[in-house]
């Protein structure tokens, strides 16, 4: 497993019984994780000390309740990137604090390299490789569905001193958009590919990963550029183990290209163990 273990404006303090002790910035909250099956003692103060905590409903959905004075929004910094954090629907806060293990080796890989990197962000949320892509060098075109996750992405790069004509910023189906490039000849050296398991559209069509998949990453391989470096999938359904993701890469691009896979995870403070949080596949070709 691969664990974001370099935040200081984060923190998972506990995680049992179905729930996480989180701490963003100076604000503590408690979310739902169905992955966190075991119960151990509560044995942290700070339980009681949370400012919100999310609730699910039986019928689907939830709602936050609020514990202590907490403002509706704020900040937290991962290095020299600042997001706005703000409890949302679906227990979100508008960022996955996971994923930053995957900002540092698309640090690295664009500054390890010496010519010009165009990046193609899909499904791109609120930006959080994007900025991470901004401010190691790179050009990105920053693709997500969501007009309102494509502004909060624009206000955090603002926040991180990222706004500038190296950004694209593209309110789109990411499946037609990548067609779309394709006819116009556009081609990528990196193409992030963040989907989520399932959801709608703005007419109500129906998105499922494990249908889409295939022809999402068939238009990705079209995409990249002659000297490519990296096409990265993450995938938080369960069934989409990095096993499985790995062997999906494999079967589309031959036995011999080099994809790594593997779990991500934050490290809980309470019993010194990573949490598992997804996975993330990597087609490398440098």
């Amino acid at each position: 497993m691969r664990v974001a273990e370099h935040w200081q404006e984060y923190e998972l303090l506990d995680c049992t019984n179905g729930e996480r002790l989180e701490r963003w910035g100076d604000l503590l909250l408690i979310r739902p994780d169905p992955q966190v099956i075991w119960t151990s003692p509560r044995q942290n103060p700070l339980w009681a000390k949370a400012h919100a905590r999310y609730h699910r409903s039986t019928s689907g959905g939830g709602c936050w309740e609020n514990m202590r004075a907490i403002p509706k929004q704020w900040h937290v910094r991962y290095g020299s990137l600042t997001f706005l954090i703000e409890p949302m629907g679906f227990k979100h806060t508008g960022l996955f604090p996971e994923q930053a293990i995957n900002w540092d080796l698309l640090t690295q890989t664009i500054q390890g390299t010496n010519k010009p990197v165009h990046v193609l962000n899909l499904f791109a949320y609120t930006g959080g490789a994007t900025l991470a892509c901004l401010a190691a060098g790179a050009r990105v075109t920053h693709v997500d569905a969501s007009k309102g996750m494509v502004q909060r992405a624009k206000e955090n790069a603002a926040l991180s001193g990222l706004q500038g004509d190296r950004v694209r910023w593209i309110v789109d189906d990411c499946i037609r958009f990548a067609a779309r490039e394709i006819r116009r000849g556009k081609r990528y050296d990196i193409i992030l590919l963040d989907p989520p398991s399932y959801g709608r559209g703005p007419n109500g069509e129906v998105w499922k990963l494990e249908d889409a998949l295939d022809n999402l990453c068939d238009l990705c391989l079209q995409l990249l550029s002659d000297t490519p470096l990296l096409l990265l999938l993450n995938s938080y359904t369960t069934a989409f183990s990095p096993a499985v993701m790995r062997y999906f890469l494999a079967q589309k691009c031959g036995l011999g290209a080099k994809i790594l896979s593997s779990e991500i995870g934050l490290p809980c403070t309470a019993s010194g163990l990573p949490l598992p949080c997804g996975a993330t596949t990597q087609l490398r070709f440098a």
